[in-house]
């Protein structure tokens, strides 16, 4: 008996098919997770850019992993990490740029942080009060490859590919320029400060500035530009008059150029040409000064109100301004005096400034002017503040002194001010009213007082009384006498019977006169009587009126 369990060995076997393709359907997916992962990861490898380190004193608002770097607003970056510097002076932030802005690592990129800042020149970075501060970025014009750079602590002035023109302009100090300071034509702002150094021989400081298209056109060979900081006030013969560019200019300070009318030179200036700039407009508008000449010159006075920086004047024109005050002691005449250093320009004195500077070697002309009496004073520019200038103008009548052309420096001849020749007229009359003997005068004075009072007291007491008795008499005087000139008066009367008697024997003179003028032989022989007229028969006697 067979067992049932046990196979059948003439049953067939069932044959089992398996497809060769089984495995590999298996594996699809993940290769295919693969192949994708990969070529993620190539891409990210593809589009990535290269990565940068840079400096800052302080990582304030930077966060790894979140602070983004943008150029023009454009996102090109991010900081992937943040570790403090070795010296632990600085920090040192790590930047994985893309790859469309592998031209940020180069040479000359320059890369800064975003964030609030508030100051004189207004205020920048307001829209990270929201979104956070972050790295602003810069490209420039080199192709060489550089990874490690220094940050900016504050934004720069100008971004590259600005359209404008580069100017340098140097003066003894900077003032109140900064970086961002603005430039002005014609009170419009026209451009900016750049920068600013101290010049290799510390005698200066140059400043950069920048002026935008297209009014880089209306900077010429010959424009001037000064400081424009601050206000200017003058007060001069037409009124006081106030100048200042702007409200911001005032206290952030700020430049001013113009482009004379004459000389006229249409020409625009080039790039980073060189500018002298001035103190101020009035500065900047004289003509040229050219190569000044020091002079000293020697005072035996006060010279209070005197300062570095005050006018030289000849003629009342300035010519130059004073650089140094000091003291000196004279042996031979053991007192002190006051050396005063000063430059003169001399182109400032037209035709005979260029016969100075050329011919005038030996110094003739100025012992010629010297003889004829060219002297130095300290005069009184204001009275309200006392301040001094240097009047340089030939004084008649003046004393001779010793002069030598060749002296260098040439020394000028002093004589002294016309104030302080008044305050030696006015100590001379206070000497002289000092000497007035004013307590005799006021005891003298008592003594006549005194005795005036009695005077007056005596006269009170017995003239006055008296007089008025008087008065009193020739006003009853005056009244009889009115009374006897009335006009039915006797003495009216007898008054007019008089005049009448008078006019009669006035008109009896006027009779004798005449007769006498036609017979003055009446005063030898005596009165003639004539003898009466005859009249022919049959004329009429006018007499009578009858006829003969």
């Amino acid at each position: 008996m067979t067992d049932r369990h046990e196979p059948d060995a003439l049953a067939p076997t069932p044959e089992v098919r398996r497809s060769r393709w089984s495995v590999s359907l298996i594996w699809l997916v993940p290769i295919v997770a693969a192949l994708i992962g990969l070529s993620m990861v190539i891409h990210s490898w593809a589009s990535r850019g290269p990565t940068i380190t840079v400096t800052f004193l302080t990582a304030e608002g930077l966060e790894a992993g979140k602070t983004q770097v943008k150029y023009k607003n454009v996102v090109i970056g991010t900081v992937s990490d943040i570790q403090l510097a070795p010296d632990r002076n600085r920090v040192i932030t790590t930047i994985e740029l893309e790859k469309s802005a592998e031209g940020f690592a180069t040479k000359d990129a320059r890369f800064w942080v975003v964030r609030p800042r508030f100051g004189v020149n207004g205020v920048s970075g307001v829209d990270t009060l929201v979104s956070g501060a972050f790295i602003g970025a810069d490209i420039g014009d080199s192709t060489e490859s550089h990874r490690d750079f220094r940050g900016l602590e504050q934004p720069p002035a100008l971004i590259h590919g600005a359209s404008g023109k580069r100017f340098i302009v140097t003066a003894d100090d900077i003032g109140s320029l900064d970086v961002g300071s603005p430039v002005y034509y014609r009170r419009i702002q026209v451009g900016r400060v750049v920068s600013f150094h101290l010049n290799q021989d510390g005698k200066g400081v140059s400043a950069q500035i920048f002026v935008d298209s297209p009014y880089d056109r209306f900077v010429t060979a010959n424009s001037r530009f000064w400081n424009a900081s601050g206000v200017d006030v003058s007060l001069s013969a037409s009124g006081l008059k106030l100048n200042t560019q702007s409200l911001a200019t005032v206290v952030a300070g700020g430049i001013a150029f113009v482009t004379p009318e004459w000389p006229r030179d249409p020409e625009a200036a080039q790039e980073d040409q060189s500018f002298t700039l001035f103190d101020d407009q009035t500065s900047a508008l004289a003509p040229p000064d050219g190569e000044p000449i020091y002079v000293r010159m020697r005072f035996q006075q006060s010279l209070r109100g005197l300062a570095t920086g005050a006018p030289v004047e000849f003629l009342g024109m300035n010519v130059g301004r004073v650089v140094s005050l000091t003291p000196d002691y004279e042996d031979a005449q053991d007192r002190f005096s006051l050396i005063v250093g000063a430059v003169i320009y001399p182109q400032r004195l037209g035709d005979v400034g260029k016969r100075i500077e050329t011919k005038d070697r030996d110094g003739r002309l100025f012992a010629g002017w010297v003889a004829r009496g060219l002297r130095a004073q300290a005069r009184t520019g204001n009275l309200l503040t006392g301040q001094l200038y240097i009047s340089v103008d030939f004084v008649p009548n003046a004393p001779k002194v010793a002069f030598d052309p060749q002296a260098k420096p040439l020394s000028i001849p002093t004589v002294t001010g016309s104030f302080d020749r008044l305050q030696e007229q006015m100590a001379g009359i206070v000497n002289k009213i000092d000497k007035i003997p004013f307590d005799s005068i006021g005891k003298n004075l008592d003594t006549s007082l005194a005795q005036l009072s009695g005077t007056l007291k005596q006269l009170n007491a017995g003239v006055l009384p008296q007089l008025t008795t008087t008065l009193m008499g020739v006003q009853q005087l005056t009244g009889s006498a009115s009374q006897s000139l009335g006009a039915d008066s006797p003495v009216q009367q007898n008054l007019t019977q008089t005049l009448e008697e008078m006019q009669r024997m006035a008109r009896s003179l006027r009779v004798f006169g005449d007769y006498l003028g036609r017979h003055p032989e009446s005063l030898i022989r005596g009165l003639v009587t004539d003898p009466p007229p005859k009249f022919e028969p049959g004329s009429r006697d006018p007499a009578k009126g009858k006829l003969q």
